[in-house]
């Protein structure tokens, strides 16, 4: 099975700066990992090399006075708000990784390699017309509005495992279904962007396509693991999608700075072999991984490699933590059954899957 990497020196150029939770060592730091590990001697893995997204390919997804806006305040060195600043060589970043998105889908699509895995992307908080939460612009909508348009796809599976519930990606899929979007995340009322309710399953041709599990501060591996196959698995094979794009990082883990999910370095490897599992069930493996988030600088290369190798085809991994995983509770795994019981019930009219 061929797998590609995309990825270019520059995005490290996405950079927040000093005291910032997003730098651009991540990058550095991970593809030196990546080295170490021997991931690519791999013979099935190769690199590709993306080229900046054009303005108007930006434009299949936002507004043309957002997108004019970010470019001018890109060229003055101005913040969009106050966590997220705009300068040339992050506005240069930006359309570099987004390239390599677009690269690592057609690559895909066009059948030269199987999988791929995008570092860099995942900027889910980006809007038609509105950033903000570190994110100028949603590359996952880029990517799929340009595979939409240049290869045919007729459905796509968007399944989001950041930390954080991907407002823009939800918002400009709400009401297409063709486009099923599932998230899985912290519950919205402890952490941003504070929405991503089970309740919000889309609007008009769109309902019950899009489609959140809101997870208790504490979710481990093992409860984690078991909400992603309650639901991925059996929408993925009534969906039937010609690809499925998944976009996180390492932010569930139990020691990131922004989140209060218990995820471990192994918990992200089986995560992510569970995508590629179902990527293999229901659409030939075709599966872009999207790699960004993550705001431990010593946790993030491990758990970006345990993705990407579940990715690859690792059967194991012999990167462990370095923290000691935090005890499990009986309450959260109650919790989560009562959430996915609930959520079935909402989508049952929507899906047979759950009619069962």
């Amino acid at each position: 099975m061929k797998v590609g990497i995309a990825y270019h020196e520059k995005y490290r150029q996405y950079d927040m700066g000093p005291g910032h939770p997003f730098r651009g060592d991540r990058f550095v730091n991970a593809m030196r990992l990546f080295q170490e590990q021997g991931l690519f001697r791999l013979p099935n893995v190769t690199m590709l090399k993306p080229k900046p997204v054009t303005k108007q390919e930006l434009l299949k997804v936002h507004e043309k006075n957002y997108v004019d806006l970010i470019l001018r305040l890109a060229k003055e060195s101005k913040p969009y708000d106050m966590e997220t600043p705009v300068s040339p060589k992050i506005l240069e970043a930006a359309r570099l990784i987004i390239g390599g998105a677009i690269k690592a889908g057609k690559a895909v699509c066009e059948g030269r390699i199987e999988r791929a895995v995008a570092l860099g992307c995942g900027y889910h908080h980006a809007g038609r017309n509105y950033g903000g939460g570190f994110c100028l612009f949603n590359d996952i909508a880029v990517l799929v509005e340009q595979l939409r348009e240049k290869r045919g796809l007729e459905r796509v599976l968007i399944i989001d495992y950041d930390v954080h519930f991907g407002n823009g990606t939800s918002d400009i899929y709400y009401s297409d279904s063709s486009v099923l979007y599932i998230s899985l995340h912290q519950d919205p009322r402890t952490i941003y962007p504070g929405t991503g309710f089970a309740r919000q399953i889309g609007e008009g041709e769109g309902e019950g396509y899009n489609i959140n599990v809101p997870l208790p501060p504490g979710t481990d591996d093992q409860i984690y693991l078991h909400a992603l196959k309650e639901i991925l698995v059996p929408l993925a094979e009534e969906f039937n999608p010609d690809l499925i794009v998944a976009n996180g990082g390492s932010d569930p883990h139990f020691a990131d700075m922004l989140g209060s999910l218990r995820l471990t370095v192994n918990g992200f490897f089986n995560l992510s072999r569970t995508i590629a599992n179902v990527a293999e069930n229901v659409c030939q493996n075709k599966l872009v991984l999207m790699l960004g988030s993550g705001y431990n600088p010593t946790v993030l290369p491990q758990c970006w490699f345990a993705l990407t190798a579940g990715a690859v085809g690792y059967e194991t991994i012999n990167v462990e933590d370095q923290y000691t995983p935090p005890d499990e509770s009986d309450l959260v795994g109650m919790t989560v059954e009562a959430t996915l019981a609930g959520l079935k019930r909402i989508l049952r009219k929507h899906w047979k899957c759950f009619r069962r």
